[in-house]
């Protein structure tokens, strides 16, 4: 699906501080409530669609198989955060009405954070550190910037997710299976949630 182009460590030290300054942004222009801002929303997936395109990604074939283990990874995080832990919670849940401008959105957010994170960050730590610690970074990064809209007891849970999608990247080769697995279990606990 998306590919990038191995650049060690200088991509991957700027790539994390494209992806913090978006963050950061984003829980700025939000105020109180970043999780529920349309506007502070769009800015954070502008950057985010800004540092994948600048950290080189390429189009490639869609790997069948990524999305087939991502539809069962999404599975998953929709039934972990269906079984009524609250700090299991994955996201907010959307108002019916709003459903028609957040489900786009919200598939944006989901899937330039993957082809950032799992994509061409994770494709930078590996090529000087390996899988371990490409998974490691990413995951961390992933609760961080997930701290703003979910407060810091959300910290474990973003962390165990970040590692699982992580997972499902070395697994099946392709940032696939965690962009398909995020998109589901965003949506579906938006509406289920």
């Amino acid at each position: 699906m998306i590919a990038a182009r191995a650049a060690g460590q200088p991509r991957a030290a700027a790539l994390v501080v494209a992806v913090g300054a978006a963050a950061t942004l984003r829980a700025v222009i939000g105020g109180a409530a970043p999780a529920a801002s349309v506007p502070s929303a769009v800015v954070f997936s502008a950057m985010l669609a800004a540092a994948v395109l600048w950290g080189g990604t390429r189009l490639t074939r869609v790997s069948w198989r990524g999305v087939a283990v991502g539809v069962g990874g999404g599975a998953a995080l929709v039934g972990l955060s269906l079984s009524g832990l609250p700090a299991a919670v994955i996201g907010p849940r959307a108002a019916a009405a709003a459903l028609l401008w957040w489900v786009p959105l919200v598939t944006a957010i989901a899937a330039l954070e993957e082809l950032v994170l799992r994509g061409v960050l994770f494709d930078a730590v590996r090529s000087r550190s390996g899988d371990g610690v490409a998974v490691l970074v990413t995951a961390v990064l992933f609760a961080v910037i997930h701290a703003p809209l979910y407060g810091v007891q959300a910290l474990p849970v973003d962390l165990c997710v970040g590692v699982f999608l992580g997972c499902l990247r070395v697994t099946t080769g392709t940032v696939t299976a965690p962009l398909v697995a995020h998109v589901l279990a965003d949506v579906a606990t938006g509406w289920v949630g």
